[in-house]
């Protein structure tokens, strides 16, 4: 929950702070006006801080130190704003200050020291302090509404109560911090935050010398600051949420994203299908059927993966045009896992042994399999249909029972409690309501039975309160804000749609949005991943696979209602998940940097299936173990973003949603890219067995512009706006390949929905 601060409780930080803003020997170095706020850059002693006040309504000072008292310091104007430098004994200090462009409350402060001499860095202070209206931090109180969590964004977001300032959205871009981090051996873990009225950045030291030793000679990024601030503080959850969403949205732009690189999914999916079928490791019988194992030879097969798998072998079916044996055989063995007595399918076989409590149930372990079994029932296959209804009423007994505030674990027989509350927060799976929502939804599509949409209700509802404390596991978040853009849909009650801006603010609000370069880190990308548990060290492979699910479903869903901060930080998650994804698989990575010891049977660098962790602090990845269940991951993204057109000679790969596709002719399609106004799309062509040749296609905007294509490699790209809608044109070569049907397969929803 929110931290509440009625008073402040201030420290030594608190008084030296407010001294030196009162004291006669600080000299104002520079003043400007940004957006409704006065600013003013303050020198006093071994300080320079950077003042922001709104008229009679308080403010903020952020601290940046200069190390010892400056000879002199020079402010520069730049193009973007200015720029302070500061000498001492301790060496040079360079200050760049940058402002909105339209003038907006936002700006960015970077700070970067050239030592003359080693310095050792021993507990600095956190540098943003609240102030009331006459510069005093002991006169403003407030709310601390969420701060960084372990490795995720340095970040704080708080309100004022008194005095009016607004809210604030402090983010330390870790980004450009990571020469600091490698240089002094630390790592930003939980960095960001405080205690009011003491918040901000405090930088990390070495843990086992309490230093962190800045080299003689060697410039180095200390702090790279975004501050965005409103006005009007909005405190309702719902609206608190999508401030919160916008200001993230507002602060993006200075993050510095990568640019996500091209993945061949298909070659990943196609390798990832031969050794389903093939690898020893993979499966195992039980009763003359074949099971999946969860990890490499290891674990008891269980329901969960059987219809992880399933789902994605379905969509892979549709989109390849071609069926595939291994979902035949997950099918014939499925009903094994159904437990007449209890009315529902269970996570393990009946013949689980006796290391395992098979009564033992996983809140979300109840729910998710039932998802993945609605999708194939809803793509027209019976026998999952006639398994999913019959389990779905023991479902909704569950969730009445526990009045839709799950618990960690319980037993299946009677409902009583095993493990209520993670140790880490002392909360249940605070998340299982959206996914419940969602199972629910697609129930009711199945039937038409309100009852199922009167339970989506109850299970939202009963959510409403959490705030940032809402997010339990990435994907169930995920899917609950799907869930109340679906409801929005079918009700027409638009609460629902401001509702999932919550389960969105929870998600970001455990997404690491920078770019980790620490130790083993520098061989993967991390940007835009999302801790798999609220308490988890890691991002995980099935989580982020299934997230990207379920915001493809949103952003269709959700259409043109959509606040820009959500079309964007959405699909800027699923554009970036298409490329970090990649890094899962044990051939991606350099051998030193996979665990040689997993906690769950072994790591084969020659098998197409994902580790389960990656780490944003570049600890060895593969610690938990090699995925069997998370192997539809790469079938899932390659039936989501590539697109095969019929009597074209190549696939299309966009990394944007593709939706709206419309046959013109034999030889051109129109289509809409589902992104966000402002930003860029790539388009790939992967042609099959051919050269690429750009003289052979064409591309128009609906503008009438011709956009060209650029040899990339085996591929030709396009660049193009993210919001914006096209013609392709191409040669003809369907009697090359037989002829058919004109149709375009891929975007995943779109294909299965026709």
């Amino acid at each position: 929950m929110a931290k509440a601060a009625l008073r402040s409780v201030p420290t030594a930080a608190t008084f030296a702070a407010a001294a030196a803003l009162r004291s006669p020997a600080a000299s104002t170095l520079h003043a400007r006006r940004q957006g409704g706020l006065d600013l003013a850059f303050v020198r006093h002693a071994t300080e320079l801080w950077l003042v922001l006040r709104r008229q009679d309504r308080g403010g903020v000072a952020l601290r940046l130190p200069l190390f010892a008292e400056p000879d002199e310091c020079t402010v520069e104007e730049t193009t973007r704003g200015i720029e302070i430098a500061c000498n001492s004994v301790a060496g040079t200090v360079r200050i760049a200050f940058e402002g909105d462009d339209f003038d907006l409350e936002q700006l960015r402060i970077t700070l970067r020291i050239r030592p003359a001499q080693d310095i050792a860095l021993r507990d600095l202070p956190r540098d943003l302090v609240p102030l009331d209206a006459q510069d005093d931090p002991t006169g403003a109180s407030g709310r601390i509404e969420a701060e960084q969590r372990r490795l995720n964004t340095g970040l704080i977001y708080f309100e004022f109560d008194r005095p009016a300032f607004g809210k604030v959205l402090y983010i330390q871009n870790l980004s450009a911090l990571n020469d600091y981090f490698n240089l002094t051996g630390s790592k930003p873990e939980n960095a960001v935050g405080g205690e009011w009225p003491d918040l901000g950045y405090r930088p990390p030291v070495d843990h086992e010398t309490g230093a962190a030793l800045l080299v003689a000679g060697r410039e180095i990024t200390l702090y790279d600051t975004i501050l965005v601030i409103r006005r009007y503080a909005e405190n309702d959850e719902a609206d608190s949420a999508w401030q919160f969403l916008d200001m993230l949205g507002a602060a993006y732009r200075w993050l510095g994203a990568p640019v996500p690189a091209w993945r061949d999914w298909v070659d990943r999916s196609q390798r990832t299908l031969a050794d389903l079928e093939t690898a020893p490791e993979a499966r195992i019988e039980h009763y003359g059927l074949s099971y999946f194992h969860p990890y490499t030879a290891s674990e008891y097969p269980d329901v969960m993966v059987q219809l992880s798998l399933l789902s994605a072998l379905r969509d892979w079916e549709v989109w390849s045009d071609e069926p595939q044996p291994l979902s035949a055989q997950i099918l014939a063995g499925i009903e094994r896992f159904y437990d007449a007595e209890l009315g529902t399918i269970r996570r393990y076989l009946p013949n689980v042994g006796n290391d395992k409590d098979a009564d033992a149930v996983d809140s979300w372990y109840l729910y998710h399999p039932l998802l993945n079994l609605s999708n194939v029932a809803l793509a027209g296959n019976e026998q999952a249909r006639d398994l999913f209804l019959p389990s779905i009423d023991y479902g909704i007994r569950a969730a009445q029972h526990f009045a839709y505030r799950w618990p960690i674990l319980y037993n299946a027989r009677d409902f009583s409690v095993i493990r209520a509350v993670a140790e880490s927060d002392q909360r249940g799976q605070t998340d299982v309501g959206g996914i419940y929502a969602w199972v629910m939804l697609q129930a009711f599509e199945l039937t038409r039975e309100k009852r199922f949409l009167d339970e989506a209700v109850l299970a939202i509802e009963a959510a409403k309160g959490m705030r940032f404390d809402l997010n339990y596991q990435a994907n169930l978040t995920a899917w609950g804000a799907t869930a109340c853009i679906r409801l929005w849909r079918i009700t027409g009650d638009k609460s629902y749609l401001t509702q999932s801006y919550v389960y969105l603010a929870s998600f970001f609000h455990n997404a690491q949005l920078w770019e980790s370069e620490i130790a083993l880190a520098r061989h993967y990308t991390n940007f835009l991943g999302v801790t798999c548990l609220q308490d988890a060290p890691y991002m995980a492979a099935y989580e982020c696979f299934d997230s990207f699910s379920a915001f493809e479903r949103y952003l269709d869903l959700g259409g043109p209602d959509l606040i820009t901060s959500v079309r964007l930080l959405v699909g800027e998650y699923c554009r970036h998940a298409l490329s970090r994804a990649w890094f899962y698989y044990p051939d991606a990575l350099p051998a030193h940097a996979i665990s040689d010891d997993p906690r769950n049977g072994y790591i084969q660098r020659g098998l197409n299936f994902p580790f389960e962790d990656l780490y944003p602090d570049g600890q060895q990845a593969g610690q938990v173990g090699q995925e069997i269940y998370g192997a539809g991951a790469a079938l899932v993204y390659a039936t989501r973003a590539f697109h095969r057109i019929e009597g074209a000679p190549f696939v299309l790969f966009c990394d944007h949603f593709v939706r709206a596709w419309k046959r013109f002719d034999e030889t051109t399609v129109s289509f809409r890219l589902d992104g966000q106004d402002g930003c860029t799309a790539r388009i790939f062509l992967r042609f099959e067995g051919d050269a690429p040749d750009s003289s052979r296609v064409g591309l128009r905007g609906f503008d009438g512009r011709d956009i060209a294509f650029r040899a990339d490699g085996a591929l030709l790209c396009a660049e193009v706006s993210a919001a914006g809608s096209f013609l392709l044109k191409y040669p003809d070569t369907r009697s090359a390949h037989g002829g058919g049907a004109t149709q375009v397969k891929g975007s995943g929803l779109s294909a299965r929905q026709g």
